[in-house]
């Protein structure tokens, strides 16, 4: 294999003006092969030309023709969403606004029917009070004239046994008894 390399080295060494092209100049600028250059040139721009134009560009244009309906789409869903989320917002704030009228309507009733029925107990109360204050005047009033009676009859029962005591006489009990209602009628005219 270095015997290959070194003949090819040699070769290139000998032939070094004919392969480099340093005899006749630069090829591109000869205009002996203009022509020749001028066809290839054609033939490797059009046929990339035709290759990126029926291969490349289709499949580049339908790429993002799908980005831009997929993003036209998704733009028009979330859209959509927008306005339904609105939608139910707006539903939302009118429930809490019925739930707060329905509440305040529900306490305003509350209030009104706990206050009658707050009256109507307090009425009842003071039938009552004054129902047991009549009954207690009455019982006052029967047990003023049932203890001045007895009062009355302990003054006469008392008065008559004094007198029986200091004087040892018998004294009747129907005159004590009429001189202590007389004093107690005066006394009670005085305090009324």
């Amino acid at each position: 294999m270095k015997k290959f390399f070194l003949i090819f080295f040699i070769a290139i060494i000998a032939n070094a003006n004919q392969v480099l092209g340093s005899e006749a100049g630069m090829p591109q600028l000869n205009p002996e092969f203009w022509v020749s250059q001028i066809f290839w040139l054609i033939l490797i721009f059009t046929s990339l030309y035709l290759i990126i134009w029926k291969i490349f560009l289709p499949k580049i244009t339908y790429s993002i023709e799908n980005r831009k309906s997929k993003i036209v789409n998704d733009i028009d869903e979330a859209q959509k969403l927008k306005e339904r989320a609105e939608q139910k917002l707006s539903e939302y704030k009118e429930i809490i606004e019925k739930s707060k009228k329905g509440a305040k309507k529900i306490i305003k009733d509350s209030r009104k029917k706990l206050e009658k029925e707050i009256e109507t107990k307090k009425n009842k109360y003071n039938e009552e009070i004054e129902i047991e204050l009549k009954k207690a005047e009455k019982e006052i009033k029967n047990l003023k004239e049932t203890s001045l009676s007895n009062i009355n009859n302990i003054a006469v029962e008392i008065s008559s046994e004094i007198m029986q005591n200091l004087a040892s006489i018998e004294i009747n009990k129907s005159s004590v008894s009429a001189i202590v209602n007389d004093l107690t009628k005066k006394e009670m005219v005085k305090n009324l």
